[in-house]
């Protein structure tokens, strides 16, 4: 991977800092005036990738499924090879982020790359993505009402949570998130940066904790433990399952490719960012998965407990301790629940510019107090509150809604890289750039989130039941029935992809100053 950076830009208006004026040249070049605050430098574009990665909140969210789908051997070295394979989705994406720095990110970059059709090709990349998104601002603060409820019934043994609370709890905290989005931009930044340490920190604390406070250990070949507890009798096929825990942590990663246009130095710093926080996760979160392996007393208690992770600093920690480091993973749900929906906000802004969201001209207006898109914030809360509310009746029913988060995002991630590799030599590559890695990395990208798209759309469990079965293709096959009969009824005849708003010089006097 190298850098190729072109020389400084010697225009310069009055007032002005010439790294913003070249982000901005950049951003004009593209068709687009400058409507957001470019308050991001590098480290907070890497922040909101790593906090909605989170890798506190995604192990512990998924770490019971993986020890029934191939145990300790598939939640280690599963989480090193996916951790590999979603390293080369990032650095994908990062080239085509380097050369496409917008808010639009994916459904751009996907229009701007296609040879033919650009308008279909932006229009269903823009709308996996955007329910993707919305997936995972739902699920996420579901993941964390779902946590609150199991600090509440250890703090008070008579607390017995209920489908109702957890929609009542994952409501108040996706409002709460978009107030902060709405009132308190300047603190989000803070509490973005902020979340990077907490990360961090609270791994160190909780695997200190894991390394010193139980009694026993396991062995260290208790890494290769194998366990099929999926109902399905083939080991591989259980195996092949286990993989996906990995595959829903790391989601979210195009979180720097939307902060694009408020990240100064963007050509840069937003593929530094997305490359970063995925192998920095990777990093940090095989040591957090070791010390829960390790730390497994009585491996079927464990697997069988309503959170097995709790259960493991329960039996290894005690109560009290247990309590004050699930507060720890609380926070982190909490801090990937908010950069996910400012993340949601972006890609509804710069959707809504292009003219592809039903009153488009409301959701990419941007408050003169803020300079962020706030009624994009409050759409953004609204979708997300819809695809929870049938949580109120079935849990089923709301987990069928948000599978489609990991395969929706993964599907859009996968567009633009697609086309990026068709379109060969005329890739015009920005300063982030993977020179003649480009087209195996792509290859290898494209490959597995195929594969890994299959896996999530399997049965994941046997026998399978009402209750069991695996929704993740009806979601996914209403979203794409949805915008296909969309497009062929009125969108293909006024969106044609990507707009312009006139020449470079044009655009420029229509900036926001």
């Amino acid at each position: 991977m190298s850098e190729r950076m072109s020389a400084p830009r010697t225009r310069r208006r009055a007032g002005r800092d010439p790294v913003t004026i070249d982000d901005d040249a950049t951003l004009h070049a593209m068709g687009y005036p400058r409507k957001l605050t470019r308050r991001f430098q590098a480290f907070d574009n890497f922040a909101i990738s790593f906090t909605i990665i989170n890798i506190l909140s995604g192990i512990f969210s998924s770490f019971g499924f993986g020890m029934n789908a191939g145990g300790p051997r598939i939640l280690v070295f599963g989480w090193i090879g996916v951790s590999v394979m979603v390293l080369f989705i990032g650095a994908a994406m990062a080239e085509v982020a380097s050369a496409y720095p917008t808010s639009g990110a994916l459904y751009f970059s996907a229009g701007k790359l296609a040879k033919r059709h650009q308008g279909a090709w932006s229009w269903y990349t823009g709308w996996l993505n955007f329910v993707g998104q919305v997936g995972g601002t739902a699920a996420t603060g579901y993941a964390a009402a779902t946590f609150i409820q199991a600090f509440l019934a250890l703090q008070w043994p008579s607390y017995e949570p209920t489908a109702h609370q957890t929609v009542l709890i994952t409501a108040l905290v996706i409002v709460i998130q978009g107030l902060a989005n709405t009132y308190t931009v300047r603190l989000v930044a803070v509490l973005n940066r902020i979340s990077v340490w907490w990360l961090l920190i609270g791994l160190v604390v909780i695997v200190g904790a894991l390394v010193a406070g139980p009694d026993e250990h396991r062995p260290a070949s208790f890494v290769t433990h194998f366990a099929n507890n999926t109902g399905f009798t083939n080991g591989l096929y259980g195996g092949m399952l286990g993989l996906l825990v990995t595959s829903w942590t790391f989601t979210g990663f195009d979180g720097s490719f939307h902060m694009s246009e408020e990240t100064v130095r963007a050509t840069v710093n937003a593929p530094r960012g997305i490359t970063r926080s995925i192998g920095y996760s990777a990093v940090a979160g095989l040591v957090l998965m070791l010390a829960l392996v390790y730390s497994i007393g009585d491996y079927g208690k464990v697997a069988g407990s309503s959170a097995p992770p709790v259960q493991i600093l329960i039996d290894g920690l005690g109560v009290g301790t247990a309590k004050l480091l699930l507060l720890i993973v609380i926070g982190a749900m909490l801090f990937c629940g908010l950069a996910n929906l400012t993340s949601n906000t972006r890609q509804i802004f710069a959707f809504s510019r292009d003219g592809a969201m039903p009153g488009s001209r409301w959701w990419h207006t941007v408050s003169p107090r803020t300079r962020t898109p706030v009624k994009a914030v409050w759409l953004a809360v609204a979708c997300s509150l819809a695809l929870v509310l049938p949580g109120w009746w079935s849990h089923t029913a709301f987990t069928a809604i948000v599978s489609v988060n990991v395969v929706g995002l993964f599907l859009a991630y996968a567009v633009p890289i697609f086309l990026r590799l068709r379109l060969g030599a005329g890739f015009r590559p920005g300063p982030w750039h993977l020179g003649r890695w480009s087209a195996p990395v792509g290859v290898v990208a494209v490959g597995w989130i195929l594969l890994s798209s299959v896996l999530f759309m399997l049965p994941q469990a046997s026998p399978i039941t009402v209750d069991s079965f695996n929704y993740a293709p009806i979601a996914l096959a209403v979203v794409l029935v949805v915008a296909t009969v969309w497009w062929f009824a009125t969108a293909r005849r006024r969106f044609r992809g990507p707009v312009s708003y006139g020449r470079p010089d044009e655009v420029a006097a229509m900036d926001l100053v």
